[in-house]
């Protein structure tokens, strides 16, 4: 009884805001008792309504009043705090929603600090210390505060929980065990529990062990995506300066093309010019002639032409007219098609390059990659079309089907002459390029050897009474 008037003048003397004792204990007009900074704190939150109320029975004041010292109610709580209840300990808070209630606690229940599963009940510290002080509950299992404890409880027996069907998977009560299940596997549930924690931290093990070996998985992934980015930093870097190389060449070789032209254009204008210079002299000399000739011809006094006629230059040979006639200007169209030639000859390396370099781009590995097919539907993924090309076929060889099937022939097929084509071998190729995993299937007769060659290999050689493709 004592304990509880205790307990009760503690409640009383208690600050409803902060749930400890008064500090500096100030009294509102409507008669509720605050710490100072407590009310005035919750005051302060409240200034900008120019309503103040109370915290407990919302009783209103305008203005905002004046709070003094009740020094009755701090000498009080002085007084208490000599008792030795000079600081709430934390087994005397109050439960709330979230908390697990002493069972008990009259009125007010405080939190509950231990659940016992014998007596399927939680207590605080001063109702659990009887577990702690009396035999008859040694043998008790406390455990931390638990809501769930009824679930421990058989729903059909109403007795404790205490054995686990291994037939059923399930904890029932003692009386379950010599009813329902009877006969069954049971043993005790704290057996059952120990068996089980030693496979969970077998298991836990395996889990630590896999999270292990998974973060060097990652640390290694990690390292790949930075040389991923490093290599490709630098070949993007190494690309840019060798395409600016070939561009800076083929500037170089315009501008020379240019300088070329221009000086021969310069050379052969120069050349015309003065053969037209020359014949303009020419065309000027043989004008003064005529008129000569016209003026002589109109002479009335025959002794006076005959005279004057032998003194007239006979008319030579013109030195540039002959070779205009014999030796045609020839223009700069030759070199616009030496030019063209070399950029259709370009176009077709850069083409065959481009596949080369796409080829290595796409055959860049990393740690990464899909397992390994276990079936056709798996293979199939990878499934892709295949046409021959019929620049490569031996000649020998006949294809038909849209060039995706070959039959060998005893005699020639007169096919047209191409580098490409195979002259010793019964062979032919793909016109498609293989880029990562390919899969196609080939129906056959007879025999036929099936291989993945380059488009480089060698055209010439022995006879083979093979058909690659």
């Amino acid at each position: 009884m004592e304990q509880q008037a205790v307990q009760l003048d503690r409640e009383t003397f208690s600050c409803s805001i902060c749930l400890d004792l008064l500090k500096d204990p100030v009294t509102t007009s409507c008669g509720h008792s605050y710490c100072l900074t407590c009310i005035k704190d919750h005051w302060d939150q409240e200034d900008q309504k120019r309503i103040h109320s109370c915290p407990q029975c919302r009783e209103t004041f305008i203005p905002r009043p004046v709070l003094k010292k009740n020094t009755m109610l701090a000498a009080l709580v002085e007084q208490l705090k000599k008792t030795g209840l000079q600081a709430a300990p934390a087994d005397y808070c109050y439960a709330g929603p979230e908390d697990v209630a002493c069972d008990s606690c009259t009125g007010r229940k405080l939190k509950a600090i231990k659940s016992c599963l014998v007596c399927l009940a939680s207590f605080c510290e001063k109702h659990l210390q009887p577990h702690y002080d009396s035999a008859a509950f040694k043998k008790h299992k406390l455990v931390e505060p638990s809501k769930n404890l009824q679930e421990n409880i058989c729903s059909k027996h109403d007795r404790l929980l205490e054995i686990f069907c291994r037939t059923d998977q399930k904890c029932i009560c003692y009386l379950c065990s010599v009813d329902e299940h009877k006969g069954h596997d049971t043993v005790s549930a704290a057996a059952e529990r120990t068996e089980r924690q030693r496979e969970l931290e077998e298991r836990r093990g395996n889990i630590q062990q896999r999270i292990q070996d998974q973060e060097k998985d990652v640390k290694l992934l990690q390292q790949e995506v930075e040389a991923i980015n490093r290599s490709a930093d630098k070949t993007v870097e190494d690309s840019e300066k060798i395409f600016t190389q070939l561009i800076r060449l083929l500037q170089k070789r315009s501008s020379e093309v240019k300088q070329q032209i221009r000086s021969q254009q310069e050379t052969e204008v120069s050349r015309v010019k003065d053969v037209q210079e020359k014949l303009e002299q020419e065309i000027t000399e043989l004008k003064r002639k005529d008129a000569e000739l016209e003026q002589l011809s109109h002479t009335e006094d025959h002794n006076q032409f005959l005279l004057n006629y032998p003194s007239l230059p006979a008319l030579s040979e013109s030195t540039h007219s002959s070779s205009i006639n014999i030796r045609p200007l020839r223009h700069f169209e030759d070199v616009t098609a030496a030019v063209s030639e070399l950029r259709d000859k370009l176009q077709d390396v850069l083409r065959d390059s481009w596949t080369n370099i796409s080829l290595m781009v796409t055959e860049v590995d990393v740690l990464l990659s899909e397992p390994e097919p276990k079936s056709r539907a798996g293979f199939l993924r990878y499934s892709c079309e295949i046409t021959l090309d019929p620049n490569t076929a031996f000649t020998w060889l006949v294809l038909s089907e849209g060039n995706r099937k070959v039959t060998r022939m005893n005699q020639d097929q007169f096919y047209s002459s191409h580098p490409d084509r195979f002259t010793g071998w019964f062979q032919v190729l793909s016109r498609e390029s293989l880029t990562g995993r390919c899969y196609w299937e080939v129906e056959r007769r007879g025999t036929v050897n099936i291989s993945v060659a380059y488009k480089s290999i060698s055209r010439a050689g022995a006879m083979n009474t093979d058909i690659r493709t």
